[in-house]
């Protein structure tokens, strides 16, 4: 079977506490950077055997050369500058965190590869398959572009878009050589257009929502354009995570039918694990051979989901697409932001274990 598997993952793993520590240490300059790599390498050769033993296929480097998912982007390309979050994250209580993050202040220009060594050394460490995963295209515009600032390297955002694109272009020709099959596609962006109030905000930034779902989808496209037809690539759609946090709300009903329909990926990685993911009703605008991973089992919280809960809701799900073209994952990492959400290793494992032996119960395959 090639990917996506039965049994998925979205990528990111609890980091240890001394690779945490490393990390501070980096930016301190009490190590070197020979030395980050070598503690990140021992923990990266752990976590490849955390997937495998747990009886997964797809295998990542758990993201532990980055302390945040989108961070090894920023660091290949120029043309960013660190400023705060504009977006603030909330929790059930609705306390906010606040956080930085980088914006467009220059012309774009891929450096060098973004996930490229990352793959690599996955690559040879496992026999199963590697997973390279990227921020997705489109939010380096409604993250990363900053009103006020951006627009000064970029008048013309059809321009922005096209270096977008080809830097992508550029990033997958390279994976793709070195024998990179599958891609996954972080996007926080397209579903926080589901939630009202996130749209009200797009409005108040100066953009109309309908346009830029089209816009984004296009340069989404443009992105994967050249990609090898046996290169299998994903998007995993997302509200946000950081420590269990969240952005946004709302069901897929606003961008069901476009991005469903065409968006240009093979398959889908969907958070579905709480009421503010909605109903698998938008479900229904998946196209014939479009692929759905469901994201049944939560990172954000140790509560550990049963299988015959799992089962039912995978059951529901096949009644908009069919069984045989679903998944099933976590919705998300268990750590898009170094300190990680708040769940333990074996929390951790045993989600793992629980998405494998559902896989196998359902699919006799995982």
């Amino acid at each position: 079977m090639n990917p996506p598997f039965r049994a998925d993952h979205i990528g990111s793993f609890l980091r240890p506490a001394e690779l945490r520590q490393a990390y501070e240490d980096r930016a301190a300059g009490s190590i070197d950077k020979a030395r980050l790599k070598e503690i990140e390498d021992r923990h990266i050769r752990e976590v490849v055997k955390l997937q495998e033993d747990v009886g997964l296929r797809s295998i990542t480097d758990g993201e532990f050369r980055r302390t945040v998912y989108f961070g090894h982007f920023p660091k290949a390309v120029s043309g960013f500058t660190e400023l705060d979050a504009a977006l603030p994250f909330k929790d059930a209580s609705g306390k906010t965190m606040t956080y930085r993050t980088y914006a467009v202040s220059g012309r774009l220009k891929r450096e060098r590869g973004i996930a490229t060594e990352e793959f690599q050394f996955v690559k040879s460490l496992t026999r199963q398959t590697p997973k390279a995963t990227l921020p997705s295209p489109c939010s380096q515009h409604y993250f990363r572009w900053r009103e006020g600032l951006s627009e000064r390297a970029y008048p013309d955002i059809a321009e922005f878009h096209a270096d977008v694109a080809a830097i992508y272009r550029e990033e997958l020709r390279e994976l793709a050589a070195l024998g990179c099959r599958n891609v996954q596609l972080d996007s926080v962006s397209l579903p926080l257009l589901c939630d009202p109030a996130l749209r009200e905000q797009v409005r108040q930034r100066g953009h109309d929502p309908d346009r830029l779902l089209d816009q984004y989808l296009e340069v989404n496209n443009a992105a994967l354009a050249d990609r090898p037809p046996d290169m299998v690539v994903g998007i995993h759609l997302c509200r946000g995570n950081n420590q269990g946090r969240w952005l946004g709300e709302g069901g897929y009903d606003y961008v069901a039918e476009k991005i469903f329909g065409r968006l240009d990926v093979d398959y889908f990685c969907l958070e579905y694990d709480s009421p503010r993911a909605g109903s698998f009703e938008p479900l229904r605008f998946v196209r014939k051979d479009g692929i759905v991973m469901l994201g049944l089992v939560s990172s954000k919280t140790p509560r550990l989901e049963s299988v015959d809960d799992l089962c039912r809701r995978i059951e529901e799900a096949s009644r908009h697409v069919p069984l045989e073209r679903l998944c099933l994952s976590p919705q998300c990492g268990f750590a898009s932001t170094a300190p990680g959400n708040p769940v333990t290793d074996a929390d951790q494992r045993r989600k793992l274990e629980l998405v494998v032996e559902t896989a196998r119960r359902i699919w006799n395959d995982a």
